[in-house]
């Protein structure tokens, strides 16, 4: 007997899938036994649905591939959204199979019942139920070629009972691969881009991870117009690496030097980024936008010339349109603002005299040193994603995974069961927070289960770090961000990991290698400086007016203590050094 479920299993291995990522549940029972009775499919078991889901994408965003989370009827698939919004919003193919009541109870209010078809809508390219077990494949197929082709999430509801249901035995799988394209703009969209950057006297060029793929024609493009380059978070893996014309991150986490090459330019040419934050848009430049997705065109700021189509496409057929400009005045003053901030950015990731606790950006550099050439970093929201920003450097082999356009806590520890199950001998450092860390703190037992050998560095600063910065910054007083954490190093030693706990910067180093060099998952618990401010490339009137408030009001609840710490931790150390 052919099931349902065998045939769903069949097509996603002629598919190149070859893991799913979920908890079991009596829903999903013929699912998972047929997953038992092959021997090329793995489940991965996770604590958390939520997890699943963040795996899967984080798996698909490191090979391009589809990748499939499971959940359960009812709770089960509701914990898969949040995963699935992160997935939508990266543009990663997943198929997400959401398991349903019995089909003959939907609409009776039945034990667990909901309409996943409809939850998912919002953070899905498909959402479709499976009525019958004859229109099942039918459904399924659909699905994983919307997932892969317009690289998003699918979601196939089945009631349980459809999975055992009988299919024909001759039928089949389904082999579903991404088609091979070439999409750039027409050739007279291209000549009046090069007849605008022709007659540009100061461009600047912003690329975010669209340029994937087009790293050396984006080095000739910046040769050729004497333009700094300018990367969005996403794109630094793909732009920063061997190009003489980068001059770092611009936005919240970025560097003035990044913010001051868009301010000064005269024309503006967008790759494949969709950088959300219009105040670090330059007033008064042209801007010339490219990215495949022709609906996110200007919709963070005025675009003079719209071109559709990918970055790896459009430049070698922009490239020989364009005249090579000799004036660099623009490109000069912005290398020389680069190495300027670069060499403060960089006197602060030091081991600061001993002095506890421990400051971030030394913990970032160290990793940075120490990992492997083709490490893959995944990185939490808030400070932790700020000191990978400023302090990873990349190779283009390195990976760097995170909740960048969703801005999910808890993404990191989740991110790298992803990583490590997809590429088992690699090296895989999550860089977690600690309230990330200890939202999803089960997950900890994933790596133990799954024989994960992931190392987790844990930025242990006892508070929601980057809220109180946020809190700061409105003129806030910080409240309800203080976490009173356990020794995370002992609860990671009571799972059954290797664990090390480090309050002294002279400790560090050793404590990362011993991590890196043991065999299984490893967590490095590291107690960072809480009052470590991430200062944005530009500071607005409203900013600097919230901070100017947040003092007084620390001040009048008498809270000066946090003050003192703020400015010994920050400022003293920056005349200093």
């Amino acid at each position: 007997m052919t099931t349902f479920a065998d045939h769903v299993i069949a097509s996603l291995k002629a598919s190149g899938v070859r893991r799913l990522y979920g908890l079991p549940g009596d829903s999903l029972n013929g699912l998972t036994d047929s997953i038992r009775r092959d021997d090329d499919v793995d489940w991965v078991h996770v604590r958390h649905e939520e997890t699943a889901a963040l795996a899967a994408a984080a798996e698909a965003g490191l090979t391009g591939e589809l990748n499939v989370c499971v959940g359960s009827c009812g709770p089960g698939n509701l914990h898969l959204i949040n995963g699935l919004f992160d997935a939508q919003r990266s543009r990663v193919p997943v198929l997400a199979i959401a398991a349903q009541i019995p089909g003959s109870e939907v609409g009776s209010g039945y034990f667990q019942e909901t309409r996943p078809q409809e939850l998912f809508a919002d953070c899905s390219v498909y959402a479709e139920v499976v009525t019958s077990p004859e229109f099942g494949p039918r459904i399924l197929e659909t699905a994983m070629r919307a997932a892969v082709e317009r690289r998003g999430v699918a979601v196939v509801v089945v009631p349980g009972e459809i999975f055992l249901g009988k299919v024909d035995r001759g039928l089949a799988p389904a082999v579903v691969r991404p088609a091979k394209t070439v999409v750039r703009p027409d050739d007279s969209a291209l000549r009046e881009a090069a007849a605008l950057l022709n007659g540009a006297r100061r461009v600047t060029i912003l690329a975010g991870a669209g340029a994937a793929g087009a790293h050396d024609d984006l080095v000739r493009l910046a040769e050729t117009l004497k333009a700094p380059v300018v990367h969005a978070l996403r794109g630094k893996e793909y732009v920063e690496y061997d190009n003489p014309y980068d001059v770092g991150l611009t936005g919240l986490l970025g560097f003035a030097s990044g913010y001051k090459a868009i301010e000064e330019a005269d024309t503006l040419l967008m790759l494949g980024t969709d950088f959300p934050y219009r105040q670090f848009y330059p007033r008064g430049a042209k801007v010339i936008q490219l990215d495949i997705r022709g609906e996110q065109i200007g919709r963070r700021t005025h675009v003079d010339l719209p071109l559709v189509g990918s970055v790896r496409d459009t430049l070698p057929a922009l490239l020989p349109l364009l005249a090579a400009k000799t004036e660099r005045a623009h490109l000069d003053e912005a290398l020389a603002h680069y190495a300027r901030t670069r060499r403060s950015l960089d006197s602060l990731a030091v081991n600061d005299r001993e002095r506890t606790p421990i400051h971030p950006q030394f913990v970032a550099r160290t990793l940075d040193r120490l990992a492997d050439r083709d490490a893959v970093f995944t990185v939490d929201v808030g400070s932790p994603v700020v000191w990978a920003a400023r302090y990873l450097t990349f190779n283009g082999h390195r990976r760097l995974l995170g909740s960048f356009n969703h801005g999910t806590m808890a993404c990191a520890l989740p991110q790298a069961v992803g990583a490590q199950a997809a590429y088992p001998g690699r090296q895989v450092v999550s860089l977690s927070g600690d309230g990330g860390l200890t939202m999803l703190l089960g997950e900890l037992f994933t790596l133990r289960q799954n024989g994960l050998p992931a190392k987790i560095v844990v930025f242990n600063n006892g508070s929601l770090n980057f809220v109180e910065l946020e809190m700061k910054a409105a003129g806030i007083v910080n409240y309800a961000t203080e976490l009173d954490n356990p020794q995370l190093a002992e609860v990671a030693a009571a799972i059954g990991l290797w664990a090390r706990r480090v309050e002294r910067p002279g400790d560090l180093e050793e404590a990362i290698e011993e991590a890196f060099a043991h065999d299984g998952p490893a967590l490095v618990e590291v107690m960072t400086a809480r009052q470590e401010l991430s200062v944005p490339p530009a500071i607005t009137v409203e900013q600097a007016k919230g901070f100017t408030l947040y003092a007084i009001r620390t001040i009048l609840s008498g809270r000066g203590g946090e003050l003192l710490d703020l400015v010994s931790t920050n400022v003293a150390r920056r005349i200093l050094t």
